[in-house]
């Protein structure tokens, strides 16, 4: 039986209320998830000696994570990412022949969806099934430059599997660009040190060739023979040049939630992470460009404390042709699913 309780946690500058709820499942993993930015703020993964491995990097309060200084070099830790995931092209998209311009921090690119994407937002808790926490969140018309007012929601659902999942499903009353996905951060050492020693995999043959803004170009290359080969489990600390960092999209060889689209490892610990997604990609980021702060239970986090499995459709599909479509229309029902699976010794 899945346990989920809710708590007060005081006010978004905005004067909306902010809460924390926690879902527990009968092996004892808890989760703790904000309805500001939809953010999953721990995933605690109950130890054989009753202790706890807090496996995603964050803050314990959510006002932390609207202080002026995170948002100053802000890596979106454990946040809803949309409309557009990643980057567009020019910070623009043409839908039906006319041209939209997009919000963007960023000279030539729109990132993560703009100035204040979904990550910022508070979102409102709604009414379902007692085994799921869903959050939703209406989006303007032309809010960040996106056409439309699109509806959100975000289903969070814990098992008794051990396995976590998110569900979007979204609607729009005119044409506009959606990619939807979370940026959690794992670290499967509670949260410590750096992520050299994780062992990672990627169902992936190839990966997209990027621009120097790390915009995709359209093109793929085949990941035998480089750096980004990640079929076959890798540590992040033995690619060639690591201090380059990981900062790439993989189109998934085969997708599904019946089909492991990417997994994580580490040395020391009896967990291993699975994803499993409906979604045609995942991407792939090692946190190089993180600030160094003061996460949860004073952890000193910086460069390389965490890895990201984003999963979504591909970057900058909207100005791409070849790529998926990421156009949703009016009548249209936008959904996708993505599952994390923890696996211990007793599971």
């Amino acid at each position: 039986m899945i346990n989920i309780s809710e708590q007060r946690r005081g006010t978004h500058p905005n004067g909306k209320a902010i809460f924390v709820y926690t879902l527990q499942n009968k092996p004892g993993t808890i989760v703790h998830i904000t309805n500001y930015g939809a953010i999953i703020m721990a995933i605690k993964i109950k130890k054989s000696d009753n202790t706890y491995n807090d496996i995603v990097l964050g803050f314990e309060e959510p006002a932390q994570y609207w202080n002026a200084a995170y948002l100053a070099n802000y890596p979106y830790y454990g946040a809803a990412i949309g409309r557009y995931g990643n980057r567009i092209d020019k910070a623009s998209i043409q839908i039906d022949d006319k041209t939209y311009p997009l919000n963007s921090h960023n000279p030539g690119f729109q990132l993560h969806g703009g100035v204040e994407g979904f990550d910022k937002k508070v979102w409102e808790r709604i009414d379902g099934r007692a085994d799921e926490l869903i959050l939703q969140y209406i989006s303007p018309d032309g809010e960040e430059g996106f056409p439309g007012e699109l509806t959100v929601q975000i289903r969070f659902k814990l098992n008794d599997e051990n396995e976590l999942s998110y569900a979007y499903h979204a609607t729009t009353d005119q044409p506009t660009a959606v990619n939807l996905t979370h940026h959690s951060y794992f670290n499967l050492n509670n949260g410590e040190g750096n992520i050299h020693n994780h062992l990672l995999k990627v169902n992936a043959s190839q990966y997209l060739e990027q621009d120097d803004n790390y915009c995709t170009t359209g093109k793929a290359i085949a990941v035998e023979g480089t750096r980004n080969n990640f079929k076959d489990f890798r540590k992040t600390g033995d690619i060639e040049n690591p201090e380059e960092g990981i900062d790439i999209s993989f189109p998934l060889d085969e997708t599904g939630l019946n089909q492991v689209a990417a997994e994580a490892m580490v040395e020391g610990q009896d967990i291993k992470l699975q994803v499993f997604t409906t979604e045609p990609l995942v991407h792939l980021y090692n946190s190089r460009w993180s600030p160094a702060i003061t996460g949860k239970n004073g952890t000193p986090y910086a460069a390389f404390s965490g890895f990201c499995f984003e999963t979504q459709k591909h970057p900058n599909a909207i100005r791409i042709t070849s790529f998926p479509n990421t156009i949703l229309r009016p009548g249209e029902v936008y959904q996708t699913k993505t599952v994390y699976k923890f696996i211990t010794p007793d599971i």
